[in-house]
């Protein structure tokens, strides 16, 4: 049986495992790059060897365990596909590197203050945008995507998600403001952004705040710092879930060591019992 191409398998099965947009143009690029590890190696069968391989090759060039992770998730979904297809009689061993919990960055006031300003200097729509995601924890793409029909009074909901589940949440002032200064818009208060001009006036803005040494300071920090926000105003994990779409708990919970205050009832345990103790 002829083996065929990562890329031809991607030609084959992406247009029903993907939806367009920039994660699928992402995965494209994984392809291209694993296939170039098939070809330098000339590895044409799709085994544990291949796997082993593309592990070794992605570490030598630097990538976090994450990062092959992710590319291997792609890798495992395809030959999936493949599999259920009868193109391939066996699926190599998929094993899930382990990934450090990395530190959560998140803007404080007077950052946020800073970036927001050398936005609008750039354009207004930027800076009203920017608001309205740090303050409704929606991804860039979302905002984007919204439209006049989806807000109704103080609430927005949100059609095309990456969970593929809409959602809606209430608006905050500050978030009713930037829309009420977007009404000139027709189809919707963010439809003419494109993100890699937001992105590009982004760069520019982080520099102009003295931000631009810290490589974490990207558009979706604004998500990060409206959840952290969240938790360390008390707000309970479950809510925070709900409030920013996360598929699942987990993901959400990275934030929990922000919220130290739902731990307070373990001190007033261990105080009661020294107390007693004391008193006996």
């Amino acid at each position: 049986m002829h083996t065929k191409k990562l890329v031809e398998l991607w030609d084959s099965y992406s247009g029903i495992l993907w939806e367009p947009g920039r994660h699928k143009d992402a995965c494209q690029g994984y392809v291209i790059e694993l296939q170039g590890i098939m070809d330098r190696h000339a590895i044409r069968s799709f085994d544990n060897q291949l796997v082993d391989r593309i592990v070794t090759d992605l570490r030598d060039k630097g990538n976090r365990n994450s990062t092959v992770n992710r590319k291997l998730a792609v890798l495992s979904k395809l030959l999936r596909k493949h599999h259920k297809t009868g193109g391939l009689d066996r699926l190599p061993d998929f094993q899930k590197l382990p990934e450090r919990n990395g530190r959560i960055r998140f803007l404080s006031r007077d950052e946020e203050a800073f970036l927001f300003a050398a936005l609008e200097l750039q354009e207004v729509t930027y800076g009203n945008l920017a608001r309205f995601l740090v303050d409704t924890g929606a991804r860039v793409g979302e905002a984007i995507n919204l439209r006049w029909t989806d807000i109704h009074g103080e609430t927005a909901t949100f059609w095309e998600t990456k969970a593929h589940t809409p959602r809606s949440v209430p608006l905050t002032d500050r978030a009713l403001l930037a829309l009420e200064h977007q009404r000139s818009m027709a189809l919707g208060p963010f439809a003419k952004v494109r993100y890699p001009n937001f992105r590009n006036a982004w760069i520019k803005a982080r520099k102009r705040a003295g931000l631009s040494s810290d490589p974490q300071v990207v558009p979706h920090i604004l998500r990060h710092t409206c959840a952290s926000r969240l938790a360390q105003s008390g707000v309970d994990i479950k809510r925070i879930q709900e409030f920013l779409g996360h598929k699942t708990l987990a993901m959400t919970l990275r934030y929990a060591h922000l919220a130290p205050r739902h731990l307070d009832v373990c001190v007033d345990a261990l105080n009661k019992l020294a107390q007693l103790e004391a008193a006996e």
